[in-house]
């Protein structure tokens, strides 16, 4: 059964991605931290639109919880095949570097990118073994051009962008693509406190994104229509910043 794994799958984003990889055929894994109720949502609006799915608890940034319980579902599942991975779990906690604290730091380096290798390394036996793969890596507008108040999320997702270069040239021979989606700014929990009406003045669309329209655009990067583009970071971000 050809499958894809979400991670940070319960809400925003992460949600609208499960949802389009299962109108596209695929058995999706919703990996989620803590939120149960929204993991189980997510799940739901999957089975409502005639696909299936599991729930897969652990936290990105523990890669003990990685290994145990992710490399545990795919040693007992040989029928399922990942073809598709989506690196989307991540988090924020801004503060300018002058008084940002060791913790905020370190949560958000182990979140955002550390959980993209370990996640990433565990999941990619199994594509060299098939000789395929999708692997899309949910990135940030911050990752490309920095943004005051986010040294460590910034560092994060321009990480994340340098590690997707480098593996689509390490596995591209093995049939498969490694790339990343930057959104700006979109609708989302992460987004709710900003005030949009000023912030859309920046942006030559004059409006905020929508969840489904980057997933629509991860859902194109897994498609084998995608087979010829790797190593490419895409921007759905209404013009903001190219």
């Amino acid at each position: 059964m050809k499958t894809a794994l979400v991670t940070g799958g319960s809400r925003g984003i992460g949600r609208a991605v499960c949802v389009k990889l299962s109108s596209m055929g695929y058995f999706v894994l919703v990996n989620y931290k803590n939120n149960l109720q929204e993991a189980e949502t997510t799940l739901s609006l999957i089975k409502e639109n005639g696909g299936d799915g599991e729930l897969l608890q652990f936290d990105v940034a523990e890669r003990e919880q990685i290994k145990q319980i992710l490399g545990d579902w795919i040693s007992n599942h040989n029928d399922h095949v990942i073809e598709v991975l989506v690196n989307n779990a991540g988090i924020k906690d801004d503060s300018l570097m002058a008084w940002m604290k060791d913790e905020q730091w370190d949560n958000v380096i182990k979140t955002s990118l550390e959980g993209f290798f370990f996640v990433t390394r565990l999941v990619l036996d199994g594509m060299m073994m098939n000789r395929y793969g999708r692997i899309i890596n949910v990135v940030s507008l911050s990752g490309l051009k920095g943004l005051p108040g986010q040294a460590n999320y910034s560092a994060a997702k321009a990480g994340v962008i340098g590690a997707t270069k480098a593996l689509a040239q390490e596995v591209g021979r093995s049939g498969i693509t490694v790339n990343a989606v930057a959104p700006g700014f979109i609708k989302t929990d992460m987004t709710g406190d900003l005030d949009e009406k000023e912030l859309k003045r920046m942006i030559p669309v004059n409006r905020f994104g929508t969840s489904e329209e980057v997933a629509h655009t991860v859902g194109f990067l897994a498609s084998k229509d995608a087979a010829y583009i790797t190593g490419q970071v895409l921007s759905v971000n209404g013009g903001l910043y190219s």
